[in-house]
């Protein structure tokens, strides 16, 4: 049975990159990837987080999906997505979901601001985007400066890495983290 991968995301201001490069990545190495938006309405990416990119279609809304069918949550950045992500109340408690049940989360670029709101973040070792450095670190957790982090304390599994640059180790460190389903 494949592995299933849940990309959260808002419907504007994603990454392209970080929304596009690890989904098509996880689906060429076997998973079965649903893409959620808040709206359930497709998803206005960018690029340098200021210059309009693809418009990307979406499976279902966020509040339609449950961790319990996915191995995986995936938050690709974007300032404005990650920024409005944060405050979404389904959002979060899909992180925290994810985090109670020991399952795997994974996060790029300002993608872990959310981890912050929804309160899995203290204890944690990742990087991320140099400048929510210091919200993490307030947060009690540790930052690195390293293309990819996978940090397995507090009994579940966080990935993180800190821009576009680093998607291919972000891809390839879920597809090593994520066991296969039985």
């Amino acid at each position: 049975m494949a592995r299933k991968a849940l990309f959260a995301v808002t419907d504007f201001g994603i990454e392209e990159p970080e929304l596009v490069a690890p989904r098509d990545a996880l689906r060429e190495a076997g998973f079965d990837v649903t893409v959620a938006s808040t709206t359930g309405e497709p998803a206005q990416t960018v690029t340098s987080d200021k210059d309009w990119a693809s418009v990307q279609g979406v499976d279902t809304a966020l509040d339609e999906v449950s961790a319990d069918d996915y191995d995986v949550l995936v938050i690709p950045g974007g300032t404005v997505n990650s920024d409005t992500l944060r405050t979404d109340d389904t959002a979060r408690r899909l992180v925290k979901d994810f985090a109670d049940a020991g399952k795997t989360v994974a996060a790029v670029c300002h993608g872990p601001w959310i981890l912050i709101d929804s309160g899995v973040v203290r204890g944690k070792t990742l990087t991320s985007y140099v400048s929510i450095r210091p919200d993490l670190e307030n947060a009690g957790a540790t930052w690195v400066d390293q293309s990819v982090k996978v940090s397995p304390a507090n009994g579940w599994t966080l990935i993180t890495s800190r821009t576009p640059g680093d998607l291919e180790d972000f891809a390839a460190a879920i597809v090593a983290e994520v066991p296969e389903r039985a």
